[in-house]
C-alpha cells in the first residue's frame, strides 16, 4: 500500500536548476542544445517530450506549441514572460526557450509524478481526508504566490495539478498558457477556460478577479473529495449553466464521512460573488488545512470512475485534433 505521508512536507526541495530569467532564442533549432527522447504527455495545446540537455545531461521536458499565426506567437510570448516571473517550489519551472520554424518550444522542470487525480487512484494508494489537505494546502500555497505578482492562472483543473514524484506528497501546478497580467484597477474579462472548472463571472463574460482562480480551488477540492463533480452536465452548455446558477450539495454518501470543516472550505470558495470568495491567504489560514484530523480512507469508486470518464473524454477530444488535423494536411 501508498499511504500518503500525512505530514505538511518539511523545507523544500533543492531544485534541479537554479531559476533564471529566459530569452527566447529565436530561429534556433533547440535539438542543437537537447536530445529529444519519449513522449510524456499530449494535449490540445502542444506536445511534451522528455529530454536531456547535451552540455550538462540535465533531464528536462520538451513542450512544442504550434505558432502558425501572429496570436499563437503573442500567446506563447506572453506564457514566457509569466512564467519568469513565477518562480517558486510549487509552480513548474521553465529552463529555456526556442521558437524555429512556426514553432515554439519550452524546456520546462521535469515533473515525473504524474497527475494528482490519476496517482490517487491507484489501487495501493490511500487517500484520507487529512492527505488531501496537504495537497489543498500547496495549491493555495502556489496560487497565493501566483496572486502575489498580479497573475491569474484561469486554467486550474486536475490535469494541471501535477505530483512531484511517484511516491512523495508535493506538487507542482503546471500550464500558465491561459494566465494573465492583473491590475485590480482595471477590468478584466475572458471567455476562455474548462466548462467544469470555470467561474460564473467567466461564462457570464463579467469582471473577473483573484477569486476566479479560488472557485477553481474549490471545484478540485469538492471533486477530490467525493469523485463527484458539483457542476458537470451531459453538455459544456449545460455544465456552464449549472455554474452560472452556483448551485451545488453535500448530499451525496459520498460526503458521509466528511468533515464539517472540509465543507466549510468549499463553502467559503464556492459563492457566486467572486469578490466574496475565500483568498490563498484566507484559505492557508483555514481551520481545515491547519487541524483536519480524519485519517479514514476515503471511498475512492466515484473518483476512480470520474477519472476514467476525462480520460475517455480527452482522448476522444486528441483523436478529433488529429482528424481535423490531417484533414487539413489533406
Amino acid at each position: 500500500m501508498i499511504k500518503v505521508d500525512e505530514s505538511d512536507p518539511v523545507g523544500e526541495l533543492e531544485p534541479s536548476f537554479p531559476y533564471k530569467d529566459i530569452t527566447i532564442r529565436r530561429g534556433v533549432d533547440m535539438k542543437e542544445h537537447y536530445e529529444l527522447q519519449s513522449e510524456i504527455g499530449r494535449g490540445k495545446f502542444g506536445t511534451v517530450f522528455k529530454c536531456r540537455e547535451k552540455a550538462t545531461g540535465l533531464m528536462l521536458a520538451a513542450k512544442f506549441v504550434g505558432i502558425v499565426h501572429k496570436q499563437d506567437r503573442r500567446n506563447v510570448e506572453r506564457e514566457v514572460e509569466i512564467m519568469c516571473e513565477l518562480q517558486h517550489p510549487r509552480l513548474i519551472q521553465l529552463y529555456d526557450a526556442f521558437e524555429a520554424n512556426n514553432a515554439m518550444c519550452f524546456i520546462l522542470e521535469l515533473v515525473e509524478g504524474g497527475e494528482l487525480f490519476e496517482r490517487v487512484i491507484g489501487d495501493d494508494f490511500v487517500l484520507t481526508e487529512k492527505a488531501v489537505t496537504i495537497f489543498m494546502r500547496q495549491i493555495c500555497e502556489g496560487v497565493q504566490f501566483i496572486h502575489s505578482k498580479n497573475i491569474l492562472h484561469l486554467d486550474l483543473k486536475p490535469e494541471n495539478i501535477l505530483c512531484l514524484t511517484k511516491t512523495g506528497n508535493r506538487i507542482k501546478i503546471i500550464d500558465f498558457g491561459l494566465a494573465r497580467k492583473f491590475n485590480p484597477e482595471n477590468k478584466l474579462q475572458v471567455l476562455f477556460g474548462t466548462p467544469e472548472f470555470v467561474a460564473p463571472e467567466v461564462v457570464n463574460f463579467d469582471a473577473i478577479g483573484f477569486g476566479t482562480d479560488m472557485w477553481s480551488v474549490g471545484v478540485i477540492c469538492y471533486v477530490l473529495l467525493s469523485g463527484l463533480s458539483p457542476f458537470m452536465g451531459e453538455t459544456d452548455v449545460e455544465t456552464m449553466a449549472n455554474v452560472t446558477i452556483a448551485q451545488y450539495d453535500f448530499d451525496d454518501e459520498a460526503f458521509d464521512s466528511i468533515s464539517n470543516d472540509a465543507k466549510d472550505f468549499i463553502k467559503k470558495l464556492l459563492v457566486k460573488d467572486h469578490k466574496a470568495r475565500m483568498t490563498a491567504a484566507e484559505a492557508l489560514k483555514h481551520k481545515w488545512l491547519k487541524t483536519a484530523e480524519q485519517r479514514k480512507p476515503l471511498s475512492k469508486t466515484k473518483l476512480k470512475r470520474y477519472v476514467i470518464k476525462k480520460q475517455w473524454i480527452r482522448a476522444t477530444n486528441t483523436i478529433l485534433a488529429l482528424r481535423r488535423m490531417g484533414a487539413k494536411l489533406d
